[in-house]
């Protein structure tokens, strides 16, 4: 099936995207997985999405199987200016659904833009000219909060934030919406925390429960009913640069994040 870039192709006019960045500080959460499987269950439901790899490791990139290691250009040279984001937007395996690709390049932008102008600001500056051809722009971001973090709250509406279902699940969170008040105040008044979803939830361990009530306790209504499962599945599909909806349909963690899918557009609806 041929899929074409919607900013070739003259079908704009689905209104504004919602941008939304999956943002945890802490490694090992979640994030990528949650921001590549989101993108495809919302595709599933006729929902035009946006994929923005803003991590260097660029998980998110090689989990819906693009190659980072032969591209001439990606996020980061639309960072610096140096690339149209338009032009690096790509197709991906599933309908309605592309990817702007980041390579290991995107680790200097750190430092890059630290004395550029209007550092803050560059994502929501490029995302401009392409935010009407989508409903939805997820961004991926690095587990940091450096530069590149600060510009996907910069450009965010809101944020959705893994979190691991384990020991310490909320340790560190305060600096990560710490951050957020600091963006709200200076730079992107309309952010929100949008919603919190738990990974790799382990329904035989007491603990797991015990997290998710702790993590309700804090966030309330702002946590997704939805579980995503600790499953092998879920876990080899980007080694198979797939999403799990495609590397496993069928399977319990498909099934969690379709309806993590249709928790986001109830938000948005």
């Amino acid at each position: 099936m041929e899929h074409r870039n919607p900013c070739e192709s003259g079908d704009a006019g689905v209104g504004r995207a919602r941008i939304l960045a999956v943002v945890n500080q802490k490694g090992g959460v979640g994030k990528s997985t949650t921001a590549v499987n989101l993108s495809a269950s919302l595709g599933e439901l006729g929902k035009r999405v946006l994929l923005v790899d803003l991590d260097p490791q660029g998980n998110a990139t090689s989990g819906y199987g693009l190659n980072k290691n032969q591209r001439e250009q990606c996020i980061y040279d639309a960072l610096l200016g140096d690339a149209d984001l338009a032009a690096l937007i790509e197709p991906v395996e599933v309908e309605h659904v592309f990817a702007v690709p980041a390579t290991i390049q995107l680790a200097g932008a750190e430092i890059e833009l630290v004395s550029a102008m209007s550092r803050e600001t560059r994502l929501k500056t490029i995302l401009e000219p392409v935010v009407h051809d989508f409903d939805f722009i997820i961004i991926d971001c690095p587990p940091s909060l450096g530069l590149l973090t600060i510009n996907a709250l910069t450009a965010a509406d809101g944020l959705i934030i893994p979190i691991q279902c384990e020991y310490y699940a909320l340790e560190g969170l305060s600096k990560l919406l710490d951050s957020v008040r600091l963006v709200r105040a200076h730079l992107n008044p309309r952010l929100e925390v949008f919603g919190v979803v738990m990974t790799m939830y382990d329904s035989r361990t007491k603990l797991a429960q015990q997290v998710v009530d702790e993590v309700r306790s804090f966030f309330e209504d702002k946590l997704f009913d939805t579980l995503v499962p600790r499953t092998v599945r879920v876990s080899e599909a980007p080694s198979f640069g797939q999403p799990v909806t495609l590397y496993d349909p069928s399977g319990k963690g498909a099934s969690a994040y379709r309806e993590l899918a249709k928790e986001v557009v109830d938000r948005v609806n």
